[in-house]
């Protein structure tokens, strides 16, 4: 059965021509799917019942809601999705996204792969293995339910969960597509953030096709350094996405920003402060500080007096630096530690 969620307006128009409807039916099909939100052909009302049937025939929805969550002191949400990646054949999956209110903001992290292929040492997604890429369907999935179950009040989308959003830039640039668009959900760019491990080599294509934010993981500015805890920077390196990224102007409505990861000792050194400065010098960006979610003793994490001496050195060098709050530790908010949860105890079944 084929999906309508992710179809942008030129498809839903040939979709429903091709169910015999009236052109102007594949704008009332765009706006059920992204305006009205509905989850089943017998919410739209406003197309025949006739026509509907035979949409049903070929095609369904693509919504369903989680299938477990997992909810946080703070009000942090981790739900847990099935899924069934492009690269998996029939076997399913889980996929983990994030729900963080904060004040006036509602966040949700979304996942664009199940697993993750960079291998990156301090990241439990690694330890998952890589069983595909998700739809743009099953990305706007997640946006869409865990919208609903928190009422419409979602302000801010983050594509930084599971996988590399560039190693799936096709399924990445039409949900993004879908969101942005008027045809869909008319949101502003400035609302969207994408993240990358450095995956250089489709980078350009998401900075030429969409004006929404980008954020590099980066961690460390060394290159040997950076290369022994993230594979990715001896295929691309740090220092050549930061120069693609100073060709682009984000000094009006789009924003990059930097991910660090503190390690004690490992990172968090003037060296390393000095080194990131003359990395990121003529670029207007930000860096964000993030306390390391310990997986068992990789590394070392920085303590709070050492952060707020990098996040105040860097700042008086004219970087913007803050520190991002830790937030869902107690229900496994760090990516992919739900899944190897639930997957452990179906194992022990």
């Amino acid at each position: 059965m084929k999906v309508l969620l992710g179809k942008n307006i030129k498809e839903l128009q040939q979709i429903a021509a091709e169910a015999g409807l009236p052109r102007f039916a594949g704008k009332q099909l765009a706006e059920w799917l992204y305006k009205k939100r509905a989850v089943s052909f017998d919410e739209m009302t406003n197309i025949s019942k006739q026509g509907r049937e035979r949409l049903s025939k070929d095609y369904t929805v693509g919504r369903h809601a989680p299938v477990a969550q997992a909810v946080s002191k703070d009000g942090t949400v981790k739900y847990l999705f099935e899924v069934y990646p492009t690269q998996g054949g029939n076997e399913k999956r889980y996929i983990e996204s994030v729900f963080l209110p904060e004040d006036d903001r509602a966040t949700v992290c979304i996942s664009t792969q199940a697993g993750c292929k960079m291998g990156c040492r301090f990241c439990m997604t690694g330890t998952l293995g890589f069983h595909g890429n998700l739809s743009a369907a099953d990305i706007l999935n997640q946006i869409f339910e865990i919208d609903r179950l928190h009422g419409g009040c979602l302000t801010n989308i983050v594509y930084m969960g599971e996988g590399e959003p560039m190693d799936n830039i096709d399924e990445v640039l039409r949900s993004l597509d879908v969101m942005t668009g008027e045809y869909g959900c008319a949101w502003s760019p400035k609302r969207i953030t994408v993240s990358t491990v450095g995956y250089l080599k489709n980078i350009q294509r998401y900075l030429d096709s969409t004006d929404c934010h980008i954020a590099l993981s980066l961690h460390n500015p060394f290159h040997e350094e950076r290369a022994e805890i993230m594979p990715i920077e001896k295929a691309y390196k740090a220092e050549d996405v930061i120069t693609l990224l100073k060709q682009y102007d984000f000094t009006h409505q789009r924003r990059v920003s930097f991910e660090y990861i503190c390690f004690g000792g490992k990172n968090d050194t003037k060296k390393h402060a000095d080194e990131l400065i003359k990395l990121l010098s003529g670029l207007e960006c930000r860096v964000n500080l993030i306390r390391y979610h310990n997986i068992g003793g990789t590394f070392p994490a920085t303590d709070e007096e050492r952060m707020t001496w990098l996040r105040d050195y860097l700042t008086t060098k004219g970087i913007t630096t803050t520190i991002r709050r830790s937030r869902g530790e107690d229900i496994l908010a760090a990516c992919g530690m739900l899944v190897n949860d639930l997957e452990g105890k179906n194992k022990e079944k």
